[in-house]
């Protein structure tokens, strides 16, 4: 049953058109996320979505009665307010539900068979199964302690800073449990494991969930619909952010069968215009209208088809690791360092060799002294014990507050300082426009003023500026962050092209898995672990030795915690490896390949003017060859087809 109904939405600003006849529906349950270029018009389709913003034409069908909650960019709370009260703010309703629920159950107790407060005990029940609001307490405790509020929860939220109250709101959301709850990068400001924490909440709590992500591993483990905005038209895929790559790359082939067939069309109805005389005849206008129409397609649709090739090829493009540091310059010598802050020490008796082609990406909790990492190795802050040599080199530096921009220049004056509109790009001199239409940048913002560019503006600005530069070590604070996919695609592959040492801090693990050769993980209380894990798999162990670890302190929790881990250890035991999930895709049209070849070797065998032709021998060594090979790859699919089979618990 569809909660919210957008049918035939119009929406302009000024001259520019954001929604074109836009049709879109959420049914109870559903998990949609909403994809796009920043500036395509996803803010603007949730926000007509939950009725906060108007459009132009088009009709808005929902439910007066639903409640639907947003999560605000910049949240606001009620003045004087602690963190533990905004929380609770909102959800009055609920624990009177609890408290009123807990009575009914005392007086049914003497009078059960009263048929009015048998009615409301059930209401009740259904009002608190619908909001997953038993056991209140306990949730928001829990809730306060995985997004690291409970140590504030007494202070006034004004001291927090603006990430922090974004955790307080969502959080109070998240407890609300609405009918439609709408989230606007939900995991922004939230550390992996706040980030899992969240994950596992909306699944288990079934929310029906409208919601903008950058974050691709959340998308494909939460979304069940992706609807992608562009050019103020939607298109919806089915599930989350793999099955989307792969039906939009789906959509990329059968477009171009479309333009070869095009082309086909169009030079049978050339031939025919080129005729003359015929075309001419007002009965033909109708057919010499079609071929305009023909040709101006045939103009457009092939840059259609290499935007969408590019897109995809950046993003299914696999970082092939080099393991090799021998030879390289030593960038950050680090011998011993330790560092603390107000008696809590980040950093213990660390040391560490940064090399010229290290690709490196620290991670862990929220406040374990990531980013005073990079100011140490940077030299904005000095070790409290311990040396750090650094080498001869230019270091290239993005931080969360794009300290490299000023407000008061345009795009031009940012990029070309002295005049002039080129710029130097790791030795190719480009068009600043060419340049920063790779960034996603039209032309008209050239004269635009940093001042006035969003959040997620500046920063593509300012990672563009970064690649301006002629440095050997790039250190990136949370690069990601308001950034949408299409601008991270581009930044993985400027930083896979980019040959000196890149530092990174982020707590996004697509982009980590895909970039990073080594984590530096903060485990609390100053130690730093070093490893060459990917980092999604190095969480998942984590996870795991977690869970075995429950398995000695109670054995009431015993038998729960082996059936909740037999499948994920199945499925990290079975895992597929990344040859193996491409082998899975090609080998069986090789296989089908391979058959025809043998058939047509065996007939070749049978036929004596054929095996005469081609030398017997000859035809003999290459069908024994071949079946060989044919054996060989059938091993190999069907060892793959075996661990998919466990994966799947067939």
């Amino acid at each position: 049953m569809a909660l919210i109904d957008l049918l035939n939405i119009h929406k302009h600003y000024s001259a520019q058109k954001i929604l074109v006849d836009t049709t879109f529906n959420l049914e109870e349950g559903e998990r949609v996320v909403i994809v796009g270029k920043n500036g395509s018009g996803k803010s603007t389709l949730m926000k007509i979505a939950s009725g906060v913003l108007d459009f132009d034409e088009g009709e808005r069908i929902v439910k007066q009665t639903l409640q639907i909650k947003m999560l605000d960019q910049v949240p606001k709370f009620k003045v004087g307010a602690t963190v533990r009260e905004a929380v609770e703010d909102g959800l009055g309703e609920l624990q009177h539900a609890n408290v009123r629920f807990d009575e009914l159950s005392l007086l049914l107790a003497e009078d059960y068979e009263n048929e009015d407060l048998l009615k409301e005990h059930a209401d009740l029940s259904t009002y608190l199964d619908h909001h997953s609001a038993w056991n209140l307490d306990d949730k928001i405790e829990r809730i306060l302690e995985h997004f690291q509020l409970k140590e504030y929860e007494h202070k006034n939220i004004d001291i927090l800073s603006g990430g922090e109250q974004r955790r307080v709101a969502l959080a109070g959301l998240l407890l609300l449990k609405p009918d439609i709850l709408l989230l606007d990068e939900p995991t922004n400001h939230l550390d992996v494991y706040m980030v899992e924490f969240l994950e596992e909440l909306i699944l288990r709590e079934k929310f029906t969930l409208l919601f903008i992500s950058h974050d691709r591993y959340f998308i494909d483990r939460i979304a069940t619909r992706t609807v992608e905005v562009e050019n103020g038209e939607i298109r919806s895929f089915k599930g989350g952010y793999s099955n989307y790559l792969v039906l939009k790359a789906e959509i990329m082939h059968s477009m171009q069968k479309q333009h070869d067939n095009l082309l086909k069309n169009l030079k049978t109805e050339n031939e025919w215009y080129a005729r003359g005389v015929r075309a001419r005849l007002k009965r033909n206008e109708g057919r010499k209208a079609r071929l305009m129409d023909l040709r101006q397609a045939a103009k457009f649709n092939p840059a259609q088809i290499r935007k969408m090739k590019v897109e995809l090829e950046r993003e299914q493009k696999n970082f092939q690791r080099d393991k090799s540091v021998n030879k390289q310059k030593m960038l950050f010598e680090v011998d011993n360092m330790s560092y603390a802050i107000a008696n809590k020490q980040l950093i213990k008796d660390f040391t560490i060799r940064i090399l010229q082609k290290d690709v490196i990406a620290i991670v862990g909790p929220n406040g374990t002294g990531k980013s005073t990492l990079l100011k140490l190795l940077l030299g904005r802050l000095e070790p409290d014990a311990g040396t750090i040599d650094r080498g001869e080199f230019k270091v290239g530096y993005f931080d969360q507050h794009r300290e490299m921009l000023d407000d008061n220049r345009n795009l031009i004056e940012t990029f070309c300082p002295d005049g002039g509109d080129r710029v130097d790009v790791m030795g190719q001199n480009m068009h600043v426009y060419g340049y920063l239409k790779n960034f996603l940048f039209p032309r008209e913002y050239l004269e635009k003023k940093i001042g006035v560019l969003s959040g997620g503006e500046k920063n593509r600005v300012a990672l563009a500026l970064l690649f301006t530069k002629n440095v050997d070590v790039m250190i990136l604070d949370e690069p990601t962050n308001d950034l949408d996919i299409p601008t991270i695609n581009i930044l993985e592959e400027k930083l896979q092209n980019f040959p000196g040492a890149v530092v990174i801090v982020s707590h996004d693990r697509y982009f980590v898995d895909k970039i990073a050769k080594k984590l530096l993980i903060f485990k609390g209380e100053g130690f730093i672990e070093e490893s060459f894990q990917e980092y999604s798999e190095y969480l998942n162990i984590e996870k795991t030795l977690k869970s075995l670890a429950l398995l000695e302190s109670s054995p009431e929790q015993k038998k729960e915690v082996i059936k909740e881990m037999e499948p994920k250890l199945k499925q990290e035991i079975f895992k597929l490896s990344y040859k193996e999930k491409e082998a899975l895709k090609k080998l069986p049209s090789k296989i089908e390949k391979m058959e025809e070849d043998i058939e047509a070797l065996n007939a070749c065998l049978a036929n004596p003017d054929c095996y005469q032709e081609k030398g017997l021998t000859n035809l003999s060594t290459e069908l024994e060859e071949k079946e060989a090979q044919y054996e060989q790859m059938i091993e190999e699919l069907l060892l793959i087809e075996e661990k998919v089979e466990i994966m799947e618990g067939k």
